[in-house]
Formats: structure tokens, sequence, C-alpha cells
């Protein structure tokens, strides 16, 4: 029974630097060699870093036999002549140690250390390794699907990923053995096993896929300055050319389409709007409000706000879908965007607010003149959530205005 035969699972597969298996061999037979002999001063521990052999000698000074005066430092003549005859005295004695010397006991012992400290090794490196790679697209195929998480192996690595349901995309919908793409967002550590979190929600993972498909991002020609999402609906980024031969819109686009289309498949159809990003504050909100036509922008600077004025047939494209498209237009610039119908564009037909006095409390009517809405039609023009969001008015006194305003043209 030797070393090499025990321990030879240590030897390759695992994830570790040799000089670092070294250490940790040469330490864990060190300390079986304490255990039995109280000291290891006078032992060589050898580990063989190109096949990983590993072996351990006792060295003692040869004496005439009937004076040795430290069993630990010498040995008696006839005992090493019994080792090797071509021995002298005043030379050092030089006994391999195999591993039955110590004990069944012992060796168990040893090797439940040494799994320990490589499992535990192991670990530290597959967390240094993730941290250098947070902000990184990974691909992994699903292993498990859980209630709260879905489980990934690396496709690289091998290595068990997770992406919480809250990092999903609404409509993302796996099956075991799918390849699922995300971004690295963080490596923690729990109970002593790292734990890497896959993100497809965060707005690196956008970016990212930007840099795969569009070489000018890679090569820095093109910067994205910014990106808001709504993960899965609607997404904004702004990006700069630092080269004035590059559209650096029309760059991330590509020929008709052809680079955005493939990120917005795997965004599951996630409605991206590339924007010039400038310093000029107007035309910023102007191009962040896309695909509507801003007719004119009053800015309030002090409070970072933005008073946008549209053509009739534009506010809705303005607002978007569930109020999407001025949300993010709103994180993207910094500004809170209010949103008004041009004057022009007025109906002949319309009603003042006040006429309504006798159906709604002055209060109301007054909250609505503040936000721009003096007339029955100015209010209809906006939609629930968006006077809800402007005003801070309850939902049921918003249905309860809208239901009032509507019923008067209905009976015209």
């Amino acid at each position: 029974m030797n070393l090499v035969d025990s321990f030879s699972e240590f030897k390759a597969g695992k994830n570790i630097d040799r000089p670092t298996m070294v250490r940790v061999l040469e330490d864990v037979f060190r300390t079986l060699i304490r255990k039995k002999y109280g000291s290891d001063d006078n032992f060589d521990v050898i580990v063989n870093t190109q096949n990983g052999d590993l072996e351990m000698w006792r060295v003692r000074l040869i004496v005439p036999d009937g004076e040795v005066t430290e069993q630990d430092k010498q040995i008696s003549f006839s005992e090493a002549q019994a080792i090797d005859d071509d021995y002298e005295i005043g030379e050092e004695c030089y006994e391999q140690l195999t591993l039955i010397e110590f004990g069944r006991r012992a060796i168990m012992a040893a090797r439940q250390t040494l799994i320990s400290r490589i499992m535990d090794l192991e670990k530290d490196e597959i967390y240094k390794k993730y941290m250098d790679r947070v902000g990184d697209i990974v691909l992994g195929e699903v292993s498990q699907i859980m209630k709260r998480e879905v489980l990934i192996l690396d496709d690289v690595t091998g290595n068990e990923l997770v992406i919480p349901r809250n990092e999903m995309i609404r409509g993302d919908y796996f099956r075991k053995g799918d390849m699922v793409r995300g971004v690295i967002r963080r490596v923690e550590m729990k109970n002593n096993n790292p734990v890497i979190v896959v993100s497809r929600t965060d707005t690196t993972f956008l970016e990212k896929l930007l840099e795969q498909e569009v070489p000018e991002i890679e090569d820095g020609l093109i910067t994205v300055k910014k990106i808001v999402r709504i993960p899965g609906e609607r997404a904004k980024v702004a990006v700069e050319s630092y080269d004035e031969r590059i559209d650096p819109v029309g760059a991330c686009v590509g020929m008709k389409g052809s680079r955005i289309h493939g990120i917005v498949r795997e965004l599951k159809n996630e409605n991206i709007d590339i924007v010039n990003y400038t310093t000029n504050i107007n035309l910023y909100i102007q191009r962040s409000l896309t695909p509507a036509k801003v007719s004119s922008i009053s800015l309030d600077d002090e409070k970072m706000r933005a008073s946008v004025f549209l053509a009739a047939d534009q506010v809705s494209l303005a607002i978007g879908k569930g109020g999407s498209n001025i949300k993010l237009a709103g994180k993207l610039t910094g500004y809170e965007i209010d949103v008004y119908r041009e004057d022009a564009e007025l109906e002949v037909e319309d009603v003042a607010l006040t006429e309504f006095n006798d159906e709604i409390e002055d209060w109301v009517i007054e909250t609505l003149k503040g936000i721009g809405c003096d007339t029955a039609r100015s209010v209809l023009n906006l939609s629930k959530d968006e006077l809800i969001r402007r005003t801070d008015l309850e939902d049921e006194t918003v249905e309860e205005v809208l239901r009032i305003l509507a019923s008067e043209f209905d009976q015209d």
C-alpha cells in the first residue's frame, strides 16, 4: 500500500493550480507525521510536480550502537545497516515511510482532511473565477427547473449557475436541455458554497448583446451612454459615436435591422429604441420619446421637469402602452416628462372643465387644470394611468371623471 495508489484521484482533474495542490498535500501529510512522531522536523515530504507522486522520508544521524540519545534525530549503526548496508557512522539515514505504518484510522482521517481541503480550494477557485466574470454573458444548459429558480450548467466549465425567477424576462419558458444566455450579475457565498446568479433582465445583458452584435461598440468607436429597460416589453438605448463618419443608430440597427433583430428575439420581442445621445436636453428628450413626434418642449431645469407638447395623434405614441414609453424616456433623460396636447389641435366641439362643476368637485377640476387640462377633451386625450401619475388623484376619482366627461360627448 503506497501514497500514490491511495491518493491518485487527487492528482488530476482538479481545478486547482499545481503549486497550491503541492502545498495542500505536503501540509496534510506533515500533520499525519506530527500526530505519530510528535514533530515533523526530521522528515521530508516530497511531491513530484510532474506526476503528483508523493513520498515521505525520515532523516536521522547514524551513531555507534548504544550511543543513541535522541530517538527522533539519531539512529544506531546496526538499525541503519538493516535499512541499507552501505550506510556508515556519521551519515544521514533516509528511511522511506509507507501509509500502512500510520494505521488505518490515521490514514482515513488524513484522507478526509485532504478531501475537505481540496473541496474548499475548488469552491474558492470557482468563486474567484466568476467574480472576475461579473458582467460577462454566459451560455448554459438547463439542468433543473424549480419553483423560484432555474439551474443551468455553464457550457464552458460545467459549473452550476442560478437564474432566479425575478431575473427572467416575462415570457421566458425553459425546458430541461434548453440552452439559455444571460449575464453574470453577482457571485456570493452561501453556506460556504459559491452561488453564481445569472440575470436576463439586467441592463448589462442588453449592453453585452449589443457589443456582440455591433463590432463598432466592441472596438470603442460607438459608446453606449445609457440603457433603460422594462424587460420583455421595451428598452431605450442612448448611443454616441466618436467618429463623424459613423451613424451610431444605423450601426446598431444594421442593414434592414439585421443586427437588432437577433437581440429582439433573444429578449422575447422586447421593443428596442436606439437614440442618438446629445447634451442638448431639448433634443435628447425629443429623441427619447420616439416614435412620437414632438412639437415643442418647455423645460424647468430646477425641478428637472419637462412639458412636452404634441399633436393629438402623437400623444398616445409618446405615452406608450401602459405608460412604458414616457416612463423610459424619463429614466433615460433624468427629467420628469409631462405630455400635453397642442392647443391648436383642440376640437371646436370642446367643453371647459368648469362647465362640469355640478358633477365634479372644484378641487378636482383645479387639480386637472394644474396639469394643463382645462377642457374635457384635453383630459380624455390622456390615459387613466397618465392622469393618475400626473395628478396623484385616486383611481376611483379618475374613473368617475373620465366617465362624466365621456358621457357628455356620447350624448352629443
